[in-house]
């Protein structure tokens, strides 16, 4: 029997038993427990959240005043309801926690433990405790505890030190004060709370301490029957807020179960047999030693021994047969395992599909990862950016990991990875579709028709990049590096809100390569002198191509520009600090402003663009300093009014068309050349 047929047969008799036997499908029970937070395996953190030392934080972690939001949810959706046996779970959950505050006067404004059935969630800053849009109240559903640090009347607050049950609405249901049993939530200290439903009863009780013991008599309990609000799958997990606060919200510890589902027992057969049936043996036949029995017991016994030998040599051969298109698989699957926190895996077919055959008349952009196509998956009727690897991928295994951590990072200034596609020996991203493009499009392209990026969206994006970079170096468990900022990796969604784009992966594919061949990773123009010399990146190189970056938005004008008259080449960052020099900073605005821009925030702009592009990496500032000036919660930094001159002797067989610009024609043959920075 050839094997594809031997396949057929087994594949229809494994299906008989599951006809016959079907399997009992039944909703289990889920536990887990974070002693501590080592790495963000199984969460995810939205918003201003962050890792560090073991210890999420839910807000950000400032010594000035700032509005905030943040959250962390468990990956996995948590099932509540059985329809098998129509049984609604009961859950315990526990967690340390603490509520900072640097300005005793400050205050505001809590953390919540909450279940939704969406897995975004991610609200408002201020009042809204990081659960509800301010701007859309229905929009976030969720039942939650919360331990609100700030008496918000507009939700009927009874004090600023509470806790209570929110379903819907942050109009809780009922309250408890905190200090009835002696705890101050803004104390600062090491809370650990006890939450409790339990559906038979239909109650919900909270129960606080200083300690780790469980006290006797819950602060709250209410009388409540959450089946009906339990009918699908909850994400669980926790959301905190400020508003013009230096509160601070700290998670320790958690752990979570759910109990009350029955586990799955094999289905009885269908006879009803009592205890007191008669089991009646049959009698044992005599054997026949006759010639023609003996024959027959022969042909049966070789038959016997024979057929299941003959099984085992077909499925052998089945298996040969297998081997080898399965260790092919093998390789293209091995690495779900690795992505299973955030996005999903799509079909080659599925992709091919959405961008007709990626057809050229779909491409939207190119980049050093490869093509760009718009794609349109009809059976959603949503529209994403696919972006397919121009490269070969031999270290694929690296890459993968790599990729790994980069679908973990959660930021609302970053272009979010939705899913990947390893099939065809080709790596295909699939990525949310920015609708107004590129940065550099909207400042060049579309400025020559007479679309010009009006002032503040210039100053926004200004501020949403220098949000994710401080995100990306100083939040994430795992430092990232970006290597590659410039304008047409920043896409601008519907509200021209700015998306860092093709992070990371620029560092992935300069593994083992020399100085020389590590400059491809980033773009001429937009490198620091530090990282053209040594060919090492850093933080302050990300810091140094922001600088740019900003000096872009406001000047409208390209990092290495051919003057209007003659050949000679002009350095934008030269072009700024020669007019500050001058105390004429203001007039680098771009010209197809009109005049219609803050000049308070021209220059600060412009200062700070200076002060990132400092020769000097020493003298650049965090990116976390950069978004506390940018948000008037820090000075701004000193900007010399001379540039700094910095000297490397160096090796490298650069051409003066490789520093210049991409694509430029230049003529001067390539040489030994000394990076000098003036």
């Amino acid at each position: 029997m050839p094997p594809r047929k031997l396949l057929l047969v087994l594949i229809s008799f494994f299906a008989l038993l599951q006809i016959l036997h079907p399997p009992l499908i039944s909703a289990e029970n889920i536990s887990f427990n974070f002693p501590s937070f080592a790495t963000l395996r199984n969460l995810t953190l939205l918003g201003d959240s962050f890792l560090r030392n073991g210890v999420i934080g839910l807000t950000r972690d400032l010594t000035v005043p700032s509005s905030s939001a943040g959250t962390v949810i468990y990956n996995d959706p948590i099932p509540f309801f059985d329809p098998e046996t129509n049984t609604t779970a009961s859950f315990s959950t526990s967690f340390s926690f603490s509520i900072n505050n640097l300005n005793p006067t400050s205050f505001g404004d809590g953390l919540s433990f909450f279940l939704s059935p969406d897995n975004q969630t991610l609200g408002s800053p201020g009042g809204y405790l990081g659960l509800v849009n301010s701007s859309q109240f229905t929009k976030n559903k969720f039942i939650a505890i919360e331990f609100d640090t700030r008496l918000d009347l507009h939700f009927n607050d009874p004090n600023g030190n509470h806790v209570g049950l929110d379903i819907d609405s942050l109009n809780s249901i009922k309250t408890a004060d905190a200090m009835s049993k002696g705890i101050d939530l803004k104390s600062g200290n090491l809370i650990t709370a006890w939450i409790d439903y339990k559906n038979e009863e239909e109650k919900l009780m909270v129960f606080l301490s200083y300690s780790s013991f469980k006290p006797e008599s819950p602060l709250l309990m209410v009388d409540i029957d959450l089946s009906d609000y339990f009918k699908e799958f909850k994400y669980v997990g926790f959301s905190a807020s400020t508003e013009g606060g230096t509160e601070l919200h700290l998670i320790e510890s958690w752990s979570f179960q759910t109990s009350g589902f029955l586990p799955v027992r094999p289905r009885n057969h269908p006879h009803n047999v009592s205890d007191s049936s008669v089991i009646i043996t049959p009698p044992i036949p005599v054997p026949d030693s006759s010639p023609k029995n003996s024959r027959h017991r022969k042909i049966g016994l070789g038959l016997g021994i024979g057929g299941p030998a003959f099984f085992c040599a077909v499925l052998v051969v089945f298996g040969c047969v297998s081997a080898r298109k399965w260790k092919e698989i093998k390789k293209e699957k091995s690495f779900n395992a690795e992505l299973v926190t955030g996005p999903r895996q799509f079909s080659y077919r599925e992709l091919k599909s959405a961008t007709k055959g990626f057809h050229s008349s779909r491409i939207i952009g190119h980049g050093a990862f490869g093509t760009v196509y718009k794609a349109f998956f009809m059976t959603s009727g949503t529209i994403s950016a696919v972006k397919r690897s121009k490269h070969s991928h031999e270290g694929k295994t690296e890459f993968l990991a790599e990729l790994s951590t980069i679908a973990c990072l959660r930021h609302k200034n970053l272009v979010q990875l939705q899913g990947w596609c390893v099939e065809k020996g080709e790596l295909l991203l699939v990525y949310e579709f920015m609708p107004n493009g590129s940065l550099d499009t909207l400042l060049y392209q579309e400025s020559e028709r007479g679309r010009t990026l009006k002032w503040p969206h210039r100053y926004n994006i200004a501020v949403g990049l220098a949000s994710v970079l401080t995100y990306m170096h100083q939040e994430c468990e795992q430092q990232v590096i970006h290597r590659d900022i410039k304008t047409s990796n920043i896409m601008l969604d519907a509200n021209y809100n700015a998306r860092l784009g093709d992070f990371g992966l620029a560092r992935l594919m300069d593994h083992d390569k020399s100085p020389v061949s590590t400059l491809t990773a980033g773009t001429m123009g937009y490198l620091a002198p530090e990282y053209l010399q040594y060919g090492k990146a850093t933080e302050k190189t990300d810091v140094f191509s922001y600088g740019v970056v900003i000096l872009e938005v406001v000047c409208g004008r390209r990092p290495i520009e051919r003057e209007t008259e003659g050949q000679r080449m002009v350095n934008l960052v030269d072009w700024v600090w020669r007019l500050y020099s001058h105390g004429k900073i203001a007039e680098a605005a771009d010209e197809r402003l009109n005049g219609k821009f803050n000049e308070e925030e021209i220059r600060k702009l412009l200062l700070v663009g200076l002060s990132c592009a400092n020769p000097d990496e020493a003298e650049r500032p965090s990116m976390r300093r950069v978004f506390q000036i940018l948000n008037n919660e820090a000075e701004p930094m000193v900007v010399p009014k001379v540039k700094p001159t910095l000297t490397f002797s160096s090796s490298l067989p650069l051409s003066i068309e490789d520093i210049v610009s991409d694509g430029e024609e230049c003529h001067t043959p390539e040489s030994m050349v000394e990076i000098r920075v003036d």
